[in-house]
């Protein structure tokens, strides 16, 4: 069958729900927390030098950017059309190929693509101090801004990891010209730039939001990150604890080749009046907020709740279902779901959370709702009478979110 062929038969055989097989991505520079339920043996399975599996991405139309032995289709979301006919395709092909019909109207006219995607990122240490640059740089090595936001769910952290507290912006008290000092000390050892920031520590079941131009240098728990599509960043720190180096090569990725050297505009991708909020924590830490009254939801069976929700790019819900219930979800967005715990049916899908997954399994904890199918009603069935089902829920723009 040709790709149309196949975009066609996804859509009328799910009912509108595309069924995503696991998506596996390697980073050289991670170590793997080992809590996203992949099979011991396989974390590294694309070899020592390209690093160990610590990500598992999920809606992904945006390709990996992970140096010269990155796979074509490395980041991207499969869709199963047919498991015994082992008939799959590209999600990012299906929506090129159905526009409208899969994101719907609005989202195709103004992106032409599903501009999102979410992951679990499963690190045991922290991650360096880095950044992510808005559209105005990243457009200049021809990439989108990168907006994101973490929540930090139970259900994948049986763990801390070594270092369970985020580095966020710099204090307010510092000077752009310390950073660029910082900086400028990068190639010589320790760069000493977290003495210039704050640390927070990390809650579960709650989140915060990381807009372009925010350095952070992520702690180590598993965390859910929806974020816009794209994979711009630049590394600000040179050493991390227990003595893990950074190559200097990253303080420059995603920097035009002109200004490669200049440490003054390293400075300028920087929003500095973000960074140095001094209500950082009022302004862009995230607890779950009801949908509705919790009452009302715990009535009809269910629980849904906002839980990244202060950027317009791209947002996030947890949904619960109750033991033994049966519930009609409507939103008004596709969207893209990773089930936490629990077992049932999905729009007419199996739904079942793993225990373990080898490298290349396909599992039931994985859906693509498109707009039309969203807007319908997913129906959603408990089959256990004791657990709950817990699902994340990964939107793009969606008009039912209200920032505040």
């Amino acid at each position: 069958m040709n790709r149309k062929e196949l975009s066609q038969k996804a859509l009328e055989k799910g009912n509108g729900v595309f069924h995503l097989i696991p998506t596996w991505v390697p980073r050289s520079f991670c170590r793997p927390g080992k809590r996203i339920k992949l099979h011991p043996s396989d974390y590294y399975i694309y070899g020592l030098d390209r690093g160990a599996i610590d990500e598992r991405w999920f809606s992904s139309t945006t390709h990996a950017e992970n140096g010269p032995k990155t796979t074509e289709d490395e980041g991207l979301s499969y869709i199963i059309v047919d498991e015994k006919k082992d008939e799959k395709i590209l999600l990012r092909d299906a929506i090129e190929i159905l526009k409208e019909e899969a994101i719907g109207d609005v989202l195709y006219k103004k992106y032409g693509r599903w501009p999102i995607y979410s992951k679990f990122f499963d690190n045991l240490g922290p991650l360096p101090h880095h950044i992510h640059h808005n559209d105005k740089f990243a457009a200049r090595v021809g990439q989108s801004g990168k907006p994101e936001m973490y929540f930090f769910p139970s259900q994948v952290n049986n763990h801390g990891g070594e270092f369970p507290f985020t580095f966020f912006g710099i204090n307010p008290d510092n000077t752009k010209q310390q950073v660029k000092h910082a900086l400028e000390n990068f190639s010589k050892g320790d760069n000493n730039i977290l003495s210039l920031s704050r640390s927070f520590k990390l809650e579960l079941d709650t989140g915060w939001d990381v807009p372009p131009g925010v350095l952070h240098s992520p702690g180590s728990l598993c965390t859910y990150e929806p974020q816009f599509a794209s994979d711009v960043f630049a590394m600000y720190q040179s050493v991390l604890y227990y003595e893990h180096c950074v190559s200097e090569e990253l303080l420059w990725k995603d920097c035009p080749p002109e200004e490669k050297g200049n440490f003054d505009y390293l400075i300028e991708v920087i929003d500095w009046e973000i960074n140095t909020d001094p209500d950082f924590h009022k302004n862009r830490f995230m607890q779950p907020k009801p949908v509705k009254p919790y009452a009302e939801m715990k009535e009809d069976g269910y629980i849904d709740e906002w839980i990244c929700y202060k950027c317009n790019k791209v947002s996030a819900k947890r949904l619960t279902v109750l033991p033994g219930r049966t519930v009609t979800i409507k939103d008004n967005a596709a969207y893209g779901i990773i089930c936490l715990q629990g077992n049932g049916v999905f729009g007419g899908h199996k739904l079942e959370t793993p225990t373990l997954i080898r490298y290349g399994q396909l599992t039931n904890d994985e859906y693509f709702v498109t707009e039309k199918a969203a807007k319908k009603g997913i129906i959603i069935k408990n089959c256990s009478t004791v657990e709950d089902i817990v699902i994340l829920k990964h939107f793009a723009e969606n008009p039912d979110l209200i920032i505040q």
